[in-house]
């Protein structure tokens, strides 16, 4: 930072007792004290007598903006930090005996986040979430319950939504506290207030009631995102919601929603792995059953296509790119869900995995951190690599406390983790992700998926939906990046009302492209736009297929 002389002057002056001199406290000693600094300036020959009495009269200025935990950049790796920080130092105090102070003790801590992709991607985020919530109040403007979706008992379950949100406010706490009864709890949380609060355009003030309050931020769209290099592990990028000052809860490591059908080349891998299958191997395209009695299974269990049309042959490559749910469940009744879970331990995910066929449609609740540590395994030629935020630990001194390295396993072949990786090209190629290589825009006020992409280099993506589109989802990686988002409202029930809208094709994977067009901006980020490097020799199957729909109109469900 470039100080000028009077700037520098002040810090000379603070330097004798930075209390009594402290300039927002004490503004008038403090230029007493300055002033003093020009005089010894002069006796020293830096300056000359007329620029002393010059300087003496330029007043104090200061531009004092006090850091606050909820602003700057990234706000939500921040509060991880502090957390995991907080544990480590405890560790590290009972295992040493030396007491460490996080806030004052001078410790140097530092991160794998690269400031500015972090920005790039804060900024995509703002930019899609802005318009898929203006698209979302748009298209929910005339439903009876607003941003809710019921078929039946509507009000009853709005006002069960309701009620556990308004409990779980710290205002209700306080009252029920104090002893206040149900009534005057009603209403306290039923009376206008003056209040702020968040928009995409800004902080708002308004005048609204609690449980209004409450309602409003059921409507609201949620997001988190994390990029990760899979080589390192390094984490650069992390977005764990809308805005930290309004939600404090973190989508890329607290929050675990459904993944649909981001879980699906999980399956995929599992059958290349078990059976040798090909990306390229034909199957029909036809209603699969799992009988009744596997699995605990209490009726048969016979997944229908998003689009209901069957028919026909189709390869792995293609059915992966139109996430067909009849080709995976095709393939979870060749290898069942015991490999399948295996597998995806390891590759990190650790949340519980129930030992049901349905795991294959995505119904399994994990979050975006296990999702982009997973992928990491089939950009790493078939190396799992877990995600790390903190390269080393220094005292004040420079003394180095602790250094890390992540996890790190081999899951299985650099070919078996290519052809997986040509499976998931298919996506971008001619399936649900299409549209990354869209050259043109839709400007029409109700889109939410016209950005002109226009990416011409290796893709490789899922895109997730989860039924009623509670929860949208992209997983994108090129040779040295991968990122994960997440999309939705904070309660399932608040959702749009058609795939068209709420497909995570629309409402998560415009984020990543906007990300990676930032990204791609500045080539001194090193973000690849390389080929992904294919394995030396024989792969043993053929990976060379080709997508055949590259329509771009797709409506999937898990």
């Amino acid at each position: 930072m470039d100080l000028n002389i009077e700037e520098a002057a002040v810090f000379v002056a603070m330097a004798k007792n930075p209390s009594y001199y402290n300039p927002k406290r004490y503004p008038e000693r403090t230029k007493l004290r300055r002033d003093q600094v020009f005089v010894q300036m002069v006796r020293n020959g830096m300056i000359t007598e007329a620029e002393k009495d010059s300087l003496k009269q330029i007043p104090l200025e200061l531009h004092f903006r006090p850091q606050s935990h909820n602003s700057g950049l990234a706000p939500y790796f921040r509060e991880y930090l502090r957390g995991y920080m907080k544990d480590w130092i405890e560790t590290y105090e009972d295992q040493t005996g030396r007491d460490l102070d996080l806030y004052s003790g001078g410790l140097k801590i530092y991160t794998t986040i690269n400031a500015e992709m972090q920005r790039n991607a804060e900024a995509a985020v703002q930019e899609h979430m802005s318009n898929l919530q203006r698209v979302f109040e748009l298209t929910t403007s005339d439903r009876e319950n607003g941003p809710f979706y019921f078929r039946r008992n509507a009000e009853e379950n709005i006002a069960a939504i309701l009620e556990q949100a308004m409990k779980n406010t710290q205002r209700y706490r306080r009252l029920k506290k104090k002893g206040a009864s149900p009534d005057s709890i009603q209403n306290v949380f039923n009376t206008k207030i003056p209040m702020t609060i968040f928009t995409w355009q800004g902080d708002k003030d308004t005048v609204m009631s609690p449980m209004d309050s409450i309602t409003y931020y059921k409507g609201l769209y949620q997001v988190g995102l994390m990029s990760v290099e899979p080589q390192t592990g390094f984490v650069k990028a992390w977005v764990g919601g809308n805005d930290y000052k309004y939600f404090k809860y973190d989508h890329v490591k607290q929050g675990k929603r459904q993944v649909g059908s981001t879980f699906k080349p999980f399956v995929y891998s599992a059958a290349i792995l078990e059976k040798n299958y090909s990306p390229c191997l034909e199957v029909p395209n036809t209603k699969i059953c799992i009988e009744k009695g596997e699995y605990g299974l209490t009726k048969d269990w016979c997944p229908s296509n998003s689009d209901n049309k069957y028919g026909g042959m189709i390869n792995l490559k293609n059915a992966l790119a139109n996430s067909m749910n009849t080709i995976t469940t095709f393939l979870m009744k060749q290898v069942g869900p015991g490999p399948v879970i295996s597998l995806a331990r390891k590759m990190g995910v650790t949340s519980e995995i129930p030992n049901a066929p349905s795991i294959a449609l995505g119904t399994v609740d994990l979050s975006v951190y296990e999702m982009v540590g997973a992928y990491t395994t089939f950009a790493n030629k078939g190396r799992y690599v877990e995600p790390i935020m903190i390269t080393r630990i220094e005292d004040k001194n420079g003394v180095v406390l602790e250094e890390f390295s992540p996890e790190s396993r081999q899951v299985m072949s650099d070919k078996d983790a290519y052809a997986i990786l040509k499976l998931l090209m298919g996506v971008t190629e001619g399936g649900t992700g299409i549209r990354l290589r869209h050259k043109y825009a839709n400007y029409r006020k109700d889109v939410i998926t016209g950005y002109p992409y226009e990416f011409t280099n290796e893709i490789a993506g899922k895109t997730g939906t989860t039924q009623n589109q509670s929860d949208g989802w992209f997983m994108g990686a090129v040779p040295n990046l991968i990122t994960g988002i997440w999309t939705g409202c904070e309660d399932r029930s608040a959702h749009f009302g058609s795939t068209y809208y709420g497909q995570g094709a629309a409402t998560a994977l415009p984020i990543w492209g906007l990300y990676m067009k930032k990204n791609y901006s500045n080539p001194d980020l090193g973000v690849s736009q390389d080929p992904f490097e294919r394995p030396m020799g024989d792969l043993g199957i053929d990976v060379d297929c080709l997508p055949k729909n590259e329509s771009g109109d797709f409506d999937e469900v898990f």
